[in-house]
């Protein structure tokens, strides 16, 4: 399997959502250095070489190569690291192999980002030109043309232009074989996960028009011009290309806020929200996305053992406003006032006597609230 293997990089917690990034044409996984070492707060990210790019095996591929071979080599990557199914954005090939993954294997992708790519790649002509001059001639004289096609005038990036000239010619070429051969065009309403596209309004070897064509034909996919960039998006703009990704594969917050209202109730959360104001907006998301979202969410420990946790550590650090509401939380996650007092015992041993007096008064105030809103409530008797 070495001999085939994609050579990655894994970045990320293993317990977090799995996210796979593939490359562009004549770069390796460093078109993703400025962007990947954020995505990996959140998602376990993998990101790959294209067979003869970077660290890869060049003879994964030969000559008459498709987009579903390397979609192959994508999956049995996967299979490897034990990913069973995956967030996936990928930037011009690596977008089509987004793309064919997603039309071919939807059991297997989560989610979808295509970036300044295409369904289609102008027709096989070029691309077997491209190829036969690279069998014929090498790379350097792409490598020579490497930022024009690929930035705006007066940018580059001199290790991705490296990767273009140290690439194997025939996996390359080969390479081009692939996008000769691509047309993705007529299974494009097939594709049903969460798209995003996101195009490069400077991008000349796939314009916008590209993009939009994929994102009228997906359903309810959403498309994302960037201002200034080119092919290279997630070099030449990391941040913008790091926001619209976070959005997309945000479902931290989302799966977070669910959880939090499990836990805490709506009336707690709702008042919370309401509080927010522009100055703690961000706040509020962290602890929707790392709190709520990463770590309450991870089904390691049960929800009973996380409140006993959390109690403990909230009379430890004399936090008894929180405590109070996480003795609500406790009694939510299945907790009996029994319980909480003996959790509430421990702590005079471990975090003093006087902090666990106040807890006690604490959590004693909370229940006997619990009672008198239950005896007034006949439906809950």
């Amino acid at each position: 399997m070495t001999d085939t293997l994609l050579n990655h990089r894994a970045e990320g917690p293993a317990s977090a959502p799995p996210l796979l990034l593939g490359p562009s044409l004549g770069t390796s996984y460093a078109l993703w250095d400025a962007v990947a070492p954020e995505l990996s707060i959140t998602h376990r990210v993998v990101r790959w070489d294209l067979p003869g790019h970077g660290g890869s095996p060049a003879g994964a591929i030969g000559p008459g190569a498709t987009v579903g071979d390397l979609a192959a080599l994508v999956l049995t990557l996967a299979d490897a690291l034990g990913v069973e199914r995956f967030a996936y954005a990928g930037v011009s090939l690596g977008g089509a192999v987004g793309l064919h993954l997603a039309a071919h294997h939807p059991e297997r992708v989560s989610s979808l980002a295509v970036i300044c790519s295409s369904a289609h790649f102008n027709g096989a002509g070029p691309w077997e030109e491209r190829a036969a001059l690279v069998r014929r001639e090498g790379l350097a004289q792409l490598a020579e043309s490497a930022d024009s096609r690929w930035f705006t005038p007066g940018f580059t990036v001199p290790g991705l232009v490296r990767d273009q000239r140290d690439a194997d010619p025939d996996a390359y070429a080969a390479c081009c074989d692939a996008l000769a051969a691509f047309d993705l065009r007529d299974r494009l309403p097939e594709i049903s996960v969460p798209t995003l596209l996101i195009a490069g309004r400077e991008d000349r070897a796939t314009p916008p028009a590209h993009l939009r064509e994929i994102a009228d034909a997906v359903p309810g996919a959403t498309l994302v011009e960037l201002p200034g960039a080119a092919h290279l998006a997630p070099a030449q703009c990391p941040e913008a290309v790091l926001t619209a990704l976070r959005a997309h594969f945000g479902t931290g917050a989302r799966r977070g806020m669910a959880i939090r209202r499990d836990v805490l109730g709506d009336t707690h959360v709702d008042r919370a929200q309401s509080r927010q104001t522009p100055f703690t907006a961000r706040f509020q998301d962290f602890i929707s996305r790392y709190a709520w979202g990463e770590i309450w969410t991870d089904e390691t420990l049960s929800r009973r053992e996380r409140s006993m946790i959390t109690l403990t550590a909230l009379v430890a650090h004399g936090h008894y406003d929180e405590l109070a509401m996480h003795v609500r939380a406790a009694r939510r996650n299945g907790l009996t006032p029994d319980e909480i007092g003996a959790v509430l015992l421990q702590t005079a041993v471990y975090c003093g006597v006087p902090a666990a007096n106040s807890a006690f008064a604490t959590a004693q105030r909370v229940l006997a609230e619990e009672e008198t809103e239950r005896d007034g409530d006949p439906g809950r008797s």
